[in-house]
């Protein structure tokens, strides 16, 4: 199974909208996924608003119309046991995203990709994705991409892609 893990900002208020930038943030991150043609059986989330708004968002852009499933184990103070009985639940897909919040997904992922099953050192920064692949009780972790990293190639592209004039 491929698991994509996405973070994002983390905060205690549960009722927290994303604000401007997360949202802009959601944007840039979906449509590189677009562009990767990554797709997904599931989009699974945190219950916690700004982790639903984030996998709505990103979800919209890859062209994801099913149903948006919510689960507790991505809660910010789920343990890597409640993650692994989410993916055992969702075992049969090809491919998921998990929307979560640090520092528990951090974990989650750095435990997915370690052989001895305890926690890689991984920092999954906000509004980051992570796409590992996992068999068995093994993952390797494939890529990672931030907000920042996808910004300035999107602004490397644009730049790279205008006619060049010359006025001689």
């Amino acid at each position: 199974m491929i698991i994509y893990f996405l973070r994002h900002a983390p905060k205690k208020d549960e009722k927290r909208a994303l604000d401007k930038e997360g949202i802009e943030q959601c944007g840039y991150i979906g449509r590189a996924l677009a562009a990767m043609d990554v797709q997904v059986d599931a989009i699974i989330s945190s219950p916690l608003k700004r982790a639903t708004q984030t996998a709505s968002l990103v979800g919209n852009e890859l062209g994801y119309e099913s149903k948006l499933q919510i689960e507790p184990g991505l809660r910010p103070q789920a343990t890597f046991a409640e993650f692994r009985k989410l993916l055992d639940k969702y075992s049969r897909q090809e491919a998921i995203m998990v929307v979560g919040h640090n520092p528990n997904l951090s974990e989650f992922l750095g435990r997915t990709i370690s052989d001895a099953g305890c926690e890689a050192g991984v920092d999954l920064k906000k509004g980051a994705v992570a796409k590992v692949e996992t068999r068995r009780n093994s993952g390797t972790l494939h890529w990672g991409l931030t907000p920042k990293i996808v910004r300035t190639l999107y602004a490397a592209a644009t730049e790279s892609s205008r006619l060049k004039i010359s006025r001689k």
